[in-house]
């Protein structure tokens, strides 16, 4: 992907305390699971798995003056994200206890020094990267008060560059309270809105994939609704809508496999690739994410390197 356009990536980093339960949570007493620390956060594993692609992208985010700060930072600079990120010496990095089973994931999320992201941190990012094409946006900026200002001037200021603009709705929960049209009035006209089914039934109301990604176009370009193992489809406004499946593979964690779909399906569609095309590479990123633990890529290594099966480099 050398010579690819730089994706700017806005959003949260955390450390995720991932717990992989070996059975059924039971409230009140002790479940068992295999638990570690990682890298997490939308934006940031979002960007992570573009790198692993060799995209060239830049991360906008804010971290704590803390040792779980200057980690996370570590670990992404390592592997080729560009980190356009300020360190918050009064709020600690965001955390999120991650709880996994059986393909779901439940997330209990202290977003920490995140909710500090401001305008202006968007606008150094995009000084900075000027050979930026397209700027993607985590919903979660947009859905919390504290940080909404910068999520919305994050698409207003990509726009009035040029850039074109992805949002993925990150959410189902806090999309039902602050309600669907106020959301989609955040998002009005963007280039391209991704949501899982969940996601997509609290903006559109219940029915079928083919439904949701329709009436979604009514306010956005693009509409992605992502299916899990059932694959996704792709809905533009005033044009076709397709159908994307992929393979079935056991899960073994389905944590950060949206942002890596959301990776894969960027760095295709913004060198110009056809929905198809964009959708592929999506799911076959988003099978290989449920396919480790953790949200991020493993070694940052390339295809080759930790998936044979995928075959060779990126």
């Amino acid at each position: 992907m050398s010579g690819a356009a730089r994706i700017i990536a806005v959003g949260d980093i955390v450390t995720d305390v991932l717990a992989v339960l070996s059975a059924p949570l039971t409230t009140g007493s002790d479940t068992p699971a295999g638990i570690r620390l990682t890298g997490g956060g939308q934006a940031a594993n979002t960007a992570a798995w573009l790198a692993w692609r060799n995209v060239p992208v830049t991360l906008v985010a804010v971290v704590g003056d803390d040792e779980p700060g200057r980690s996370r930072l570590a670990e992404l600079t390592a592997h080729g994200v560009d980190c356009a990120v300020r360190h918050c010496p009064d709020t600690p990095t965001g955390t999120v206890i991650v709880l996994a089973r059986d393909g779901e994931r439940t997330m209990v999320n202290d977003r920490g020094a995140n909710l500090r992201l401001a305008p202006a941190d968007v606008e150094s990012a995009l000084d900075r990267a000027g050979d930026a094409r397209h700027l993607h946006l985590s919903a979660y900026t947009l859905l919390d008060p504290a940080s909404r200002a910068a999520g919305r001037h994050a698409l207003a200021a990509a726009r009035g560059r040029g850039h074109t603009t992805s949002v993925d709705a990150a959410s189902a929960e806090p999309l039902r309270q602050v309600g669907p049209a106020v959301f989609l009035d955040w998002v009005r006209d963007v280039d391209l809105l991704l949501a899982n089914a969940d996601e997509a039934e609290a903006l559109a109301g219940a029915g079928s994939a083919h439904a949701q990604a329709e009436m979604l176009t009514g306010t956005v370009r693009n509409a992605v609704v992502k299916r899990g193992g059932d694959g996704a489809v792709w809905a533009s406004r005033g044009g076709a809508t397709i159908e994307a499946v992929t393979r079935r593979i056991p899960v073994r964690d389905a944590t950060g496999a949206g942002d890596a779909f959301a990776a894969g399906l960027l760095a295709a569609w913004v060198e110009g690739a056809t929905p198809d095309v964009a959708l592929a590479l999506g799911s076959e990123l988003g099978a290989v994410a449920v396919s480790v633990v953790g949200a991020r890529p493993v070694g940052f290594g390339g295809w080759g390197a930790a998936y044979p099966a995928l075959g060779g480099q990126a």
